[in-house]
């Protein structure tokens, strides 16, 4: 399966770089360049699967559902970071298939997406009993309410960075706050987050 967009060596040898196809997928959709963008992070992605879902099969399955949602995605954001980019989007794929088959155990971490700045440090930790890091129905709850506990322009903004993985740009535009209000409410509403998670964990 990872030779799916194998090209000869005339051809890698005048390829375009990572960020000129990301570009020009964005813009084209060619579904040739979003093959020749996936295809070098076909084990980065499998390895991230097959961690969180530990079937062969089902992380095989899961790489092609990423890339499948791929060809919207790259479409929509854009994407400064590829390798983490990817890493995460597999991470919170597998997060929700595992939520979905609501047979996930005990946790003490969930990660959410970003990249320079504020991303440097996008894990939040959930406290568990065991050592594994993938959430439970109770501990993505908790996510949730700390969420709805904040302001709303924090919320909308973590919202947008994290869930929707949108740029601080693409979030200026879809709010009218100025970049400098973005990243404040970023960094501001992540720690506020933070915070309240371990408020709730400590009682």
């Amino acid at each position: 399966m990872f030779s799916l967009f194998r090209r000869s060596k005339s051809a890698a040898a005048a390829a375009p770089t990572e960020a000129e196809l990301l570009a020009r997928y964005r813009e084209h959709g060619d579904v040739q360049d979003l093959g020749r963008l996936y295809e070098p992070y076909f084990h980065l992605v499998y390895g991230v699967c097959l961690r969180y879902l530990r079937a062969e099969d089902d992380a095989k399955d899961a790489v092609m559902q990423i890339f499948e949602k791929l060809v919207v995605d790259l479409r929509r954001h854009e994407v400064q970071h590829l390798s983490s980019w990817l890493h995460t989007t597999a991470r919170n794929h597998c997060l929700m298939e595992l939520r979905r088959r609501k047979s996930a155990p005990d946790t003490v971490e969930f990660t959410l997406p970003g990249a320079a700045g504020v991303e440097s440090d996008g894990t939040l930790h959930l406290v568990g009993n065991d050592d594994d890091d993938f959430p439970t129905e109770e501990h993505l709850q908790q996510l949730e309410a700390a969420m709805a506990r904040l302001p709303p322009e924090q919320q909308r903004c973590l919202d947008l960075f994290y869930r929707q993985q949108q740029s601080y740009q693409e979030i200026a535009d879809a709010t009218g706050y100025d970049l400098k209000q973005v990243k404040s409410y970023l960094q501001n509403g992540k720690r506020n987050l933070k915070l309240s998670l371990t408020r709730h964990v400590a009682r």
